[in-house]
């Protein structure tokens, strides 16, 4: 590329080389992100969507205990310490598993393995929103719930990260206990002890967290596979697979029914519990049809179950809210 200029001393008309631009220069420009940029990537490595699912089991078991509407200052403060205490666990994950996830489709994308921020700082980040999330949990709405969603934390960081996720089938089904805390959060956060009412609800999370899951890791099996994370459809064959999560979801099925006596419910929910278990089920028994018939991979379907579970678990928890408004 030229430019053209004029020469003083002739009057002449003499092309010159357009200067190149400095490397370094354009490479620093091309990579230097901006504030919106960073502030996504550490949003990203608190994973907002698990963030959601979370709070879906915490807020409507506050209106289960409160037999109502509880205070709105218990409801915020709880919030804010179940988003702060579920980021950090989630940053931390990012971290510990940033070796996988590059290599995985479906998680080479977050921050982590696109160098958007280096894992010191991504260390940082998640260990003060663990202290944050402690403390403003234990100042601001007791110390059980801060306690409770520490011990959450710790698992779901040293119990399934470091120790059952690369090591076990049986992984996602101890592991997943760390998602089940929410219920006893939001129980104690307004009534400041335990009861039976929310462990019934831990275990439907319990017993749910298997079927959603292993649907998803059918889903990217080969991913799994790669990385030599034993998922249980990784292992076992498809039909094995589907008849662990069809097993998985009876037993969450009648888990959500035992509420109605414990909980002493009126009958919106356990009406919500019926229907929802029915569709649930309806749609395992689907998948495990389509493995019997030799399906695979994609063949299967099973994010049909997968994206179906998040929509049980919310409108169970729902209809947990409403039911004693109405009761």
């Amino acid at each position: 590329m030229f430019v053209t200029a004029v020469d003083p001393r002739s009057a002449a008309t003499t092309s010159y080389p357009t200067p190149l631009p400095d490397a370094t220069a354009v490479s620093a420009a091309t990579v230097s992100p901006s504030v919106r940029d960073v502030v996504k990537a550490y949003v990203g490595l608190t994973k907002p969507r698990i963030i959601e699912l979370l709070l879906i089991t915490t807020v409507p078991v506050m209106f289960l205990a409160a037999g109502g509407v509880p205070g709105l200052e218990v409801v915020v403060a709880t919030l804010i310490g179940g988003v702060l205490a579920s980021g950090s666990a989630n940053t931390i994950n990012c971290v510990l598993d940033r070796d996988i996830d590059e290599q995985m489709r479906r998680t080479r994308r977050r921050p982590l393995p696109r160098h958007a921020v280096s894992p010191r700082s991504a260390t940082i980040f998640g260990v003060v929103l663990g202290v944050l999330a402690t403390l403003e949990l234990g100042f601001f709405v007791n110390w059980l719930s801060s306690g409770l969603a520490l011990a959450a934390n710790l698992f779901y960081v040293f119990g399934y990260t470091m120790v059952l996720k690369r090591r076990t089938v049986q992984n996602i089904v101890w592991g997943g206990i760390a998602g089940c805390f929410p219920t006893l959060i939001g129980w104690t956060a307004v009534t400041g002890k335990l009861a039976w009412t929310p462990v019934v609800l831990f275990l439907v999370v319990f017993f749910w967290t298997p079927p959603h899951t292993w649907s998803l890791a059918m889903r990217y099996r080969e991913d799994y596979a790669s990385v030599d994370v034993p998922m249980l459809p990784v292992v076992a064959t498809p039909v094995a697979t589907a008849r662990q999560i069809m097993a998985y979801s009876v037993v969450m099925v009648i888990t959500s029914l035992a509420l109605w006596p414990i909980g002493d419910t009126g009958w919106v929910y356990p009406l919500a519990a019926v229907v929802l278990g029915f569709v649930f089920l309806r749609e395992a028994r689907r998948l495990l049809v389509r493995a019997h018939t030799g399906a695979d991979g994609a063949a299967l379907r099973p994010m049909r179950l997968f994206h179906f579970s998040n929509i049980y678990l919310a409108l169970l928890f729902i209809a947990a809210a409403i039911d004693p408004l109405l009761h």
